[in-house]
């Protein structure tokens, strides 16, 4: 296999590694608290299901309410790329389900452990992204050299 380095643009992916790392130490900094995405929308979910009062969620859900704005800011500078996926609803949900299960499983998901948690030296968020990474690679290697995808 060999690469084509020409057709490659860094750009996007350097801004939102940038802005990912900016979200996540403002939150670490000024509230005290990891930018582990599915934390934070479990808890608030969860505290909207139970009907706690909504004030104790107020960053969880500014948090949340950015992550849902940033397509709209992202099309003010640059077209949105296509979503595509060649996976029917069924194996959708299927991954949707597997991947909770190992959030819940691993306490937690790749930005609270890849983003923050090795930022902090943390040997259990080593340990979970050596986990889900190596997983990973080993399920893009079977899909496409061993089932043939």
């Amino acid at each position: 296999m060999a690469i084509d380095w020409g057709l490659l643009d860094y750009a996007p992916a350097l801004m939102g590694g940038v802005l990912i790392g900016l979200a996540s130490s403002l939150l670490i900094l000024g509230a005290g608290r990891v930018a582990g995405v599915a934390g934070i929308v479990g808890g608030a979910l969860q505290n909207l299901v139970l009907g706690r009062a909504p004030g104790r969620d107020a960053i969880r859900w500014a948090f949340i309410g950015g992550l849902l704005m940033a397509p709209w800011v992202w099309r003010l500078f640059a077209p949105l790329p296509a979503a595509t996926s060649s996976a029917g609803p069924a194996l959708l949900i299927a991954a949707g389900l597997v991947v909770g299960i190992g959030v819940r499983m691993g306490n937690g998901c790749t930005s609270g452990h890849g983003v923050c948690g090795l930022s902090l030296l943390s040997l259990r968020s080593l340990a979970n992204v050596l986990a889900f990474m190596g997983v990973g690679v080993v399920t893009v290697f079977v899909l496409r050299h061993v089932v043939g995808g």
